[in-house]
């Protein structure tokens, strides 16, 4: 029953005003204006009881009546729109004012529009206030509890860390078992991470990890690790960690670590696992029951969510995924080659004796000089020592510098001694393009500078007496060892040097003896 029907009722009934008022919950303004309209219109008690409150309202106010009604917002379109990066309830009025005025069409007050939509966010159980945007951001983390990982043979077990990573809006989670928390793990789990969505936020929140921030200071912009940089750029994500000391920051990843503590970590503690495949195959099973678990307080689950409400405003995925980089400094050497795990790649000959910054991944190299990229190559695996020789690299005549050149080294060799240019001719031998003997050749002839030129002489012709092709390495362990004094024409005779016993081994000073030796 309207309010307007039971002023009527009570005021047949002899009510005063006040006591209507008090006992109604409304003014005494309105009591009276109820009052005045039911004088002009003489309404009888036989007469309400077979009316219905509009028909009693457009009765006591017909002027109302021919007032234009007021324009209804569009409470889904609204809905959908404040799931936008910076859409508010203000802006969205503004632009249903601009609409109705076109129409010529009354609109709501701002307050009014306010309140029936939150009326329609009640009646439709929805939720009004919206924290997080859809596709907006991306909160990621290490859980705190480790999971044991065994060893087939020993049974002896190792930690293994659990990456999290939780889009707030859906509260839609991803996990993964990794060895370590290193970088390369770090990194390579982002990737996985987003292979998972289907793809990328505007916004990644880390914590402040080595393997991803350096420095977080409350006046600056963070530094953030080299690699973990380049992943941004490569997805189009900004990186924005949290504030150092302040978990509210990424709560939500905070609140899915604890969860999935729970319902991962705690569903597979009796479990054993002997291999990280293994484990992360049951992670992902647990993973999904919990995203597909149904929400306790609302329609849906984090996965319907994630489908329906904020996979649309996700960004796509590059066309192809980032590859794991690390970065290492080196100096050109002489023959204009870099060594990275023990194997060396050309870069132009002009760039001898600098300095580069080198980025390597498991197919190939890159190498830069002063954030310029001078060369890349394919990456070399297998045999250590390899050469990958672009020979635009090289210099036209074949020379590094003009002081440079195999004729030299030779020349030097010979003034050591015969046995000497022999080893040195043989190691320009062994290679396809000259340059690259150049590295070995200087180690070995610089011997001489620290062992005298006659012991190196001598302990060349050890080697060649017993090693087809010897290189520094062997040169340098003969000297070390002393063997080189058995090849000099003041020691033994010649037939205690072809003894059959004799041999070229590593004296007691290689293995840290050398107090014993005399």
């Amino acid at each position: 029953m309207s309010k307007e029907k039971q002023i009527l009722h009570m005021l047949l009934d002899g009510y005063s005003q006040r006591r209507i008022a008090s006992t109604l919950c409304v003014s005494r303004n309105t009591v009276a204006k109820v009052a005045r309209a039911a004088s002009d219109h003489q309404l009888s008690k036989d007469a309400l009881e077979s009316m219905e409150e509009m028909e009693i309202h457009n009765t006591l106010f017909p002027e109302e009546a021919l007032l234009p009604t007021l324009v209804t917002p569009d409470f889904p379109y609204i809905h959908k729109e404040l799931l936008k990066s910076g859409v508010t309830l203000k802006l969205l009025w503004q632009e249903y004012v601009d609409t109705c005025r076109d129409a010529g069409k009354p609109p709501y007050g701002y307050s009014q529009y306010c309140k029936l939509y939150q009326d329609y966010v009640s009646k439709n159980k929805l939720t009004m206030h919206i924290q997080h945007k859809p596709g907006d951001k991306l909160m990621v983390d290490w859980a705190g509890t480790a999971l044991p990982l065994y060893d087939k043979i020993s049974g002896n077990s190792s930690k293994v860390y659990l990456f999290v990573a939780t889009l707030p809006f859906s509260m839609y989670c991803y996990a993964q078992a990794c060895r370590t928390m290193k970088e390369e793990d770090w990194i390579n789990a982002h990737i996985a991470m987003y292979e998972f969505f289907g793809g990328v936020t505007r916004i990644l929140t880390p914590d402040n990890l080595k393997v991803g921030i350096l420095s977080n200071r409350k006046y600056e912009d963070p530094v953030v690790n080299r690699s973990y940089q380049e992943l941004a750029d490569h997805y189009h994500t900004a990186l924005l960690p949290a504030r150092v000391l302040a978990p509210r920051d990424k709560a939500a990843v905070e609140g899915s670590v604890g969860n999935l503590t729970s319902h991962i970590i705690a569903r597979l503690r009796n479990r054993k696992f002997f291999d990280i495949h293994t484990m992360n195959a049951a992670v992902r099973k647990e993973l999904d029951r919990f995203n597909e678990a149904p929400f306790q307080k609302k329609d849906g689950s984090r996965h319907s969510v994630f489908l329906e409400e904020e996979l649309p405003f996700l960004q796509p995925l590059p066309r192809y995924p980032y590859e794991f980089a690390q970065w290492k400094s080196a100096t050109v050497q002489l023959n204009y080659h870099i060594a990275i795990d023990f194997q060396n790649y050309s870069v132009p000959y002009e760039y001898v004796r600098k300095k580069v910054d080198v980025r390597y991944t498991k197919s190939s190299i890159e190498v830069y000089y002063k954030g310029n990229r001078i060369c890349s190559h394919k990456r070399l695996y297998g045999r250590r020592g390899q050469y990958s020789t672009i020979p635009e690299h090289m210099p036209v005549n074949h020379q590094l510098y003009s002081e440079w050149d195999k004729a030299r080294f030779l020349k030097w060799a010979s003034g050591i001694g015969e046995s000497t240019h022999q080893v040195i001719q043989g190691i320009f031998d062994s290679y396809r393009i000259e340059e690259q003997a150049y590295k070995g050749c200087l180690s070995l002839l610089e011997l001489a500078d620290k062992y005298t030129p006659e012991r190196l002489e001598h302990a060349c012709k050890a080697a060649l007496e017993r090693i087809p092709s010897p290189r520094y390495k062997n040169i340098r362990l003969i000297l070390e060892s002393g063997n080189d004094k058995a090849a000099g024409p003041s020691n033994q005779s010649s037939e205690a040097i072809h003894d059959e016993s004799y041999a070229l081994v590593r004296g007691a000073s290689y293995y840290g003896g050398g107090s014993h030796e005399k």
